[in-house]
């Protein structure tokens, strides 16, 4: 990291991180071609959970090369300067880097519909089946995850 004095190595302050985040953005390779695209998500402290449709541009993508980023951000003030270039912001982000496989088995997809839903709400919530039956469910094994602060 370029500006060593932003960087955050503490795990537990980048949990922290994570669980004050309201998005994220996944990051995908499509045969060469950048994508990406927010959503929201669940986090256990090693994987990362988000879900969709069963077909799409996502799926295919992640068939095709299950490679992912993870960017999580918490914006704090902006900062105005007194000149164009003196602006800045007040923030904290992490980066995840890892590999997305689709959950198959019902009970690993209601267990990670769960922890989406603890990203948003202290309640504990049941899932319909045939809901989730139509839902595809990815977890991401995080591989290596790095933070940053500017304050």
């Amino acid at each position: 990291m370029r500006m060593s004095e932003r960087e955050i190595a503490d795990r537990q302050a980048i949990d922290d991180i994570i669980g004050r985040s309201q998005i994220c953005h996944l990051a995908m390779c499509d045969e060469g071609q950048p994508y990406i695209i927010p959503l929201n998500f669940g986090y256990d402290g090693e994987h990362i959970f988000f879900h969709g449709a069963t077909e799409g541009r996502k799926i295919d993508v992640l068939k095709k090369n299950n490679r992912v980023c993870i960017a999580f951000e918490v914006v704090g003030d902006l900062i105005p300067g007194e000149k164009a270039c003196g602006w800045s912001m007040i923030y904290e982000s992490v980066l995840a880097f890892g590999r997305a496989r689709i959950l198959e088995k019902t009970d690993e997809k209601h267990s990670a519909l769960r922890c989406i839903m603890r990203q948003y709400s202290n309640e504990i919530w049941s899932f319909p089946e045939h809901a989730v039956s139509k839902t595809s469910i990815f977890q991401v094994d995080i591989e290596e995850i790095s933070g940053k602060r500017k304050q």
